[in-house]
């Protein structure tokens, strides 16, 4: 291969060339010559990017993140529900175990505010007699029917939950 001559390797035509002087060297000359520097030159089409290929890549990186960031979202707010439910669960358990646990007959109605990290939690007790009967259509007394009920607001939007159990005093 002469310096000058134009070579095909890989779609890419490379030649030899002068830094400054873009004529060949001297073969047999005593004078010192710049060192032959490679130019490359790429076909555009096989090696670069358009400018639409390079927008509709971030397009759709950023449609990406937007949803992985509303994912998020939903996570939190699924895992705030879930622990403002387990406090009000925990509420009416204690209380059930209060009302189960005291030796006189429950209130009729009784109603009580509690503070939470959430916010306030109304929580109503109402007792009924227990209109139950034995097969042979004989009244069980003694037997009272308690409903539970926790009044609170996620976002501004009313909230409840509601337990019954019975609970048995004799007279």
């Amino acid at each position: 291969m002469r310096q000058g001559d134009p070579q095909w390797n890989d779609g890419e035509v490379e030649k030899w060339s002068n830094e400054i002087f873009n004529t060949p060297a001297l073969q047999h000359s005593n004078t010192p010559i710049m060192a032959a520097r490679r130019v490359r030159k790429h076909s555009r089409s096989k090696y670069a990017f358009a400018l639409y290929e390079v927008l509709l890549g971030v397009a759709i990186f950023s449609l990406g993140v937007i949803a992985l960031g509303r994912a998020v979202e939903n996570c939190i707010n699924a895992s705030t529900i879930s622990s403002e439910e387990n406090v009000v669960r925990q509420i009416l358990a204690d209380r059930m175990a209060q009302v189960q646990a005291a030796s006189a007959v429950p209130d009729a109605e009784k109603e009580f505010k509690i503070k939470t990290s959430y916010g306030k939690v109304t929580l109503t007790q109402k007792t009924a007699p227990a209109a139950l009967t034995e097969p042979d259509n004989t009244i069980i007394s003694g037997i009272n029917l308690v409903t539970l009920t926790a009044h609170w607001d996620h976002a501004g939007i009313p909230q409840s939950k509601q337990i019954q159990f019975y609970v048995y005093r004799s007279s």
